[in-house]
């Protein structure tokens, strides 16, 4: 009976470290299931909004001082004062938000990179198409990053943290380098104002 018991104790054990380890890819799968089925609910508890649009807007500007840390005090008191002084100037580019629709966050799953935002349920891919497995780029212990690799061999890499023991969270998108198609503009809805 003790022997069983230790066994059933050891199998817990191991389940419960594959299962530590495993919970990003789970989450990458359940992000991918939940965009192509429509599932806003879902989306909104496996994904950081707020963070991703942050990592998100840099990349689309287009500015290269957007992607750098401002220098602090310390290191260059000079640029840390005018820069508090610049005016900033609008961030021209796509909107984060079009790459946070489910379309184009199957899209991004699928490999489709900066081009998933003109993705529609019109131009989706068929289902018998298989998705590309992610690969992983880099697996810590509170942050892992996946990438999905498209056929002219560009990565979209996303960024997971894990919010507690079992449950992870998308807080980063890692877009391929080159230009953001524009987004088409969405038709009003009839009967319907802003």
């Amino acid at each position: 009976m003790k022997r069983i018991i230790g066994n059933l104790l050891v199998f817990g054990l191991v389940v419960a470290v594959v299962s530590f380890f495993v919970a990003p890819a789970v989450a990458f799968f359940g992000i991918r299931s939940a965009a192509q089925a429509d599932d806003v609910a879902s989306l909104q508890r496996l994904i950081d909004y707020g963070a991703v649009r942050t990592s998100l807007r840099p990349q689309l500007s287009g500015r290269a001082e957007a992607l750098t840390p401002a220098p602090s005090f310390m290191e260059d008191p000079i640029g840390a004062v005018r820069r508090q002084f610049e005016a900033v100037a609008p961030v021209v580019g796509p909107d984060p938000d079009a790459f946070l629709t489910p379309d184009a966050l199957d899209g991004l799953m699928r490999g489709q990179g900066r081009y998933a935002i003109v993705q529609s349920a019109a131009t989706m891919p068929e289902d018998s198409e298989p998705a590309p497995m992610p690969s992983p780029k880099y697996w810590g212990i509170n942050v892992a990053r996946l990438a999905v690799t498209d056929e002219g061999g560009s990565e979209t890499i996303f960024t997971f943290e894990r919010r507690g023991p079992f449950e992870w969270k998308l807080v980063h998108i890692g877009l391929p380098d080159g230009a953001t198609p524009a987004a088409p503009s969405q038709a009003p809805v009839r009967g319907v104002t802003k």
